[in-house]
């Protein structure tokens, strides 16, 4: 983990050993605590234990019950603990009494994600949405916060804008948290004139969707190799989070095949409703989409978990509606396919190694070039910039030079057909 001094500045690197601590009501929880052990080695946390307790209902006072807390308090002595890691998101007063029994540090799987996000957020934008997230959730837990927020610079969950001041002036958060929506809103704007632009060109988009660490990154970049756009490469990492910020990409291929992909931030469960909010104006991206590719890491066990979580966020965000193509990655990595893909809107690919990137291509193609018009059309000597449009933009498959000018044999989109029909010979 990263201490921060009180001008946000890095001025060293600590060790955190923590154990994690879920509480189940009902339901198994065993794959989101896998995911919490995940969330906090990616966070540079070394776990050293779980407790799980089921409860019919969470203690209102510290959210598991009193004997619990004695024997996580002794198991914290035993271990050497330093850090507790709570799987539900805490209430101030929560936050507080825990600190109080355990005299360690608690904290809550929301303060680990923001705290995750903060360390990687690269861009402007996604460096103020997260800040607006941790606002977001500290305002209202300001006179609950312990040692999670009390001690300037003191590990995971402070991280970030000016914990000194969120504990003595709400004004001054409330202040902030306007600024910061106020940028995020002309950059939202920025964002829409290039969108206008897109649609204006006639660029379909196609948007990656997935959980964090499926792949979507890597399958950027063997999108981009084929497109022989290497030095356009995203960072890739087999990580929680590896990338936030939303990157987009040119992808052009052989027949003026071209299309603009998005890929987005990746989702997980209980992912912080904060922070959802903070990114929307980013992930709208996703609903401006012409295509979903969902990608899925083919090789986990419950990958149909993740699936489902990616799906809610996705209605959260109100494209549930968009078409999209399943893409199971990892093809490399699966012992045994995980679907029929005859039954299913669906293709299994290894981004690592590009098998079967090319059925992917295919069937984005069909779905985003389907209502092309194949026509042949002559264009007048004088009209060359039409030709060279035509050459630019429209699927060629031949050309013959006619004494009143230039007859193609083209597929083109509906709205360019309408355009030029009364070029069209037949």
């Amino acid at each position: 983990m990263v201490r921060f001094n009180e001008k946000n500045e890095i001025i060293k690197e600590e060790d955190y050993q923590a154990i994690l601590v879920g509480l189940q009501l009902g339901e198994d929880i065993s794959y989101s605590m896998e995911e919490l052990s995940g969330l906090a080695q990616a966070a540079g946390v070394t776990v050293l234990g779980q407790m799980i307790q089921s409860l019919e209902k969470p203690n209102s006072a510290t959210l598991i019950g009193k004997g619990k807390v004695e024997e996580l308090a002794q198991m914290c002595a035993n271990m050497e603990a330093d850090t507790v890691i709570f799987n539900e998101e805490l209430s101030g007063m929560q936050l507080r009494n825990l600190e109080e029994s355990l005299s360690v540090r608690v904290i809550d799987r929301t303060i680990l994600i923001l705290d995750i996000f903060a360390a990687r957020a690269t861009s402007k934008e996604g460096k103020l949405q997260v800040e607006l997230a941790q606002l977001q959730y500290r305002l209202p837990r300001l006179t609950g916060f312990g040692k999670s927020l009390s001690r300037l610079g003191g590990g995971i969950g402070t991280r970030g804008p000016g914990e000194k001041k969120l504990e003595t002036d709400r004004r001054h958060v409330a202040g902030r948290m306007d600024d910061i929506k106020k940028e995020l809103a002309r950059i939202k704007n920025t964002r829409s004139v290039q969108r206008t632009q897109r649609e204006k060109a006639q660029i379909p988009v196609v948007a990656l969707v997935g959980y964090t660490n499926s792949g979507k990154s890597a399958l950027m970049n063997r999108l981009l190799s084929m497109s022989e756009k290497e030095d356009k490469a995203v960072k890739e990492k087999d990580m929680l989070f590896a990338t936030l910020d939303t990157q987009q990409r040119s992808i052009q291929l052989e027949n003026n095949f071209e299309f603009i992909l998005i890929d987005t931030v990746g989702f997980v469960s209980k992912l912080p409703h904060s922070l959802v909010e903070a990114f929307k104006a980013t992930l709208e991206e996703v609903n401006y989409a012409d295509l979903l590719l969902h990608v899925v890491d083919g090789s986990y066990e419950n990958y149909d978990f993740h699936i489902d979580v990616t799906n809610r966020v996705i209605d959260e965000i109100g494209a549930g509606g968009k078409e999209k193509i399943m893409v199971y990655n990892k093809l490399d990595l699966i012992q045994e396919l995980p679907v029929d893909a005859t039954e299913c809107e669906c293709v299994f690919v290894s981004a690592k190694y590009g098998d079967h990137i090319d059925e992917l291509l295919a069937k984005v193609r069909e779905k985003l070039f389907a209502s092309r018009v194949r026509a042949a059309l002559l264009i007048p000597y004088d009209r060359g910039e039409l030709s060279s449009y035509l050459c630019e933009k429209a699927i060629v498959h031949g050309m013959d030079y006619k004494e009143e000018g230039t007859l193609f044999d083209v597929e083109l989109s509906e709205i360019d057909y309408n355009r030029l029909k009364k070029y069209d010979t037949v």
